[in-house]
């Protein structure tokens, strides 16, 4: 893995996404520029003026790059991961046989988030520095963040954030997940600078209900609504509601064709629905938009019922004035859950024993690789570090509904003691990490059954 700040940035201001990024900014704007009383001025509009001050930064700083690859370099860089890599994705070590999905790993709208952090703190060295959350799900990055003396500030009892620790002349970096709307208000208010590491894919769901908000569209958001891309994402809409699953959409597809308990619809969706929302009134005109890390398969089927319920609704004919839909799923997601579909629907023939999945356990991209596996039948786990993985054979794992289980580990199928696995890692995990994990496993089959190399 070769890690180039420089050509992740090059490639944001050359591709389609581009219109997201940077254009020289900061988080202070005058009240010349506050056009917010203005009644055609909409959320997007209000972003895009916090973002022309000249202390909120988006293209990093060019003169910590070199640097900061090389600590990326050291830090994140697995040769084992590179053997996978140049031997087809697949390795032979101390017994076990490891098969690497083709797909896996950091993307480089990570990679990017994690250097313009980097450099950040290379960039003001006496400066007070703070995260509004984590930067993104992975324990090891955050981990590293903190050594370099970031402040990641706290929850309050209440939900909220304690921004009151963010002093004058502070550094604010805002996670790759991006910050809402009104955390960027607050602190263009405040005497701060913020860099902001915000995932273009993520900007790019933003314009979306941007544009449903002009057509005058109720966004549905697939996503799960305390999740904090999805948190940004509906602080920039006006009427809105969350669907986590294919359950919650045909639900609302069901009112929306019947009508129904609408207290009981209210109740329902009590958190994940825009204030003042009315369900007989708001689903006239819907488009659709997601949490980048969702399940492709999901989004595509749930966009594919609502289609066919304003078809049913208002005739086909009429459809594309009542549904509006975009393809908002980030690459990187798509990519990493056709691969491990692909290790899955070749476990039976690769006689695995079982797909180990790498991420945070507070992953959602990463929570989505374990669901393919899993509800195929394939014996699968998902641990958030190198060590679940213990040496009295255990695991520690976390299950598709979110609880943490450990249990007995390498079953020892064959007479020979050889183990035969399939491995991926999320979008936020570090080749690194994947390393560490198979060499906990490489070591414990080495101890167990006497495998060597």
């Amino acid at each position: 893995m070769k890690f180039s700040t420089f050509a992740i940035l090059t490639l944001i201001q050359t591709t389609t996404v581009a219109a997201y990024t940077r254009s020289s900014t900061s988080l202070r704007m005058s009240s010349s520029t506050d056009s917010s009383s203005s009644p055609t001025t909409t959320k997007k509009i209000e972003r895009r003026n916090i973002m022309k001050a000249p202390s909120f930064f988006r293209a990093g700083f060019k003169e910590q790059r070199e640097e900061v690859e090389g600590i990326m370099q050291d830090q994140f860089k697995s040769n084992l991961v590179d053997d996978l890599r140049s031997n087809e994705y697949v390795i032979e070590r101390d017994g076990v046989k490891v098969h690497l999905a083709k797909d896996f790993g950091f993307c480089w709208g990570v990679e990017r988030s994690i250097a313009l952090a980097y450099e950040a703190v290379k960039q003001f060295p006496e400066k007070n520095v703070h995260i509004t959350n984590e930067l993104i799900h992975n324990p090891e990055v955050n981990d590293h963040l903190k050594d370099m003396k970031v402040n990641f500030i706290d929850k309050t009892e209440e939900g909220g954030k304690d921004f009151e620790v963010v002093g004058d002349k502070d550094v604010v970096i805002l996670p790759a997940f991006g910050a809402s709307l009104e955390e960027m208000k607050y602190f263009d208010k405040k005497d701060v600078t913020v860099v902001d590491t915000t995932c273009p894919w993520v900007s790019k769901v933003w314009n979306t209900v941007d544009t449903h908000q002009k057509k005058g569209l109720t966004s549905i958001i697939h996503g799960k609504y305390a999740h904090e891309e999805t948190i940004a994402t509906t602080s920039f809409c006006e009427d809105y509601i969350c669907v986590k699953d294919m359950k919650e959409a045909e639900y609302l597809c069901d009112y929306m064709l019947n009508g129904g308990d609408k207290e009981e619809f209210m109740n329902k969706f009590a958190k994940a629905m825009s204030e003042g929302f009315d369900p007989d009134t708001m689903l006239e005109k819907v488009g659709i938009a997601n949490q980048t890390t969702m399940y492709k398969k999901e989004t595509r089927a749930i966009g594919q019922l609502l289609q066919k319920t304003m078809m049913e609704k208002h005739g086909p004919q009429n459809v594309n004035e009542h549904y509006m839909e975009f393809d908002t799923i980030c690459d990187a997601t798509q990519e990493r859950q056709d691969a491990v579909a692909e290790l899955t629907e070749n476990s039976e023939k690769l006689d695995l024993d079982f797909i180990l999945v790498i991420g945070g356990w507070d992953s959602s991209n990463t929570a989505h690789l374990l669901e393919i596996p899993m509800n195929a039948g394939v014996r699968s786990f998902h641990i958030n570090r190198a060590d679940c993985i213990t040496a009295d054979n255990t695991i520690t794992h976390r299950l598709m509904d979110g609880t943490i289980k450990t249990e007995e580990f390498l079953l020892n199928k064959r007479e020979d003691g050889s183990v035969k696995m399939g491995v991926t890692s999320g979008a936020s995990t570090p080749d690194a990490a994947v390393q560490e994990s198979l060499g906990q496993i490489f070591l414990l089959n080495k101890v167990m059954f006497g495998k060597d190399a």
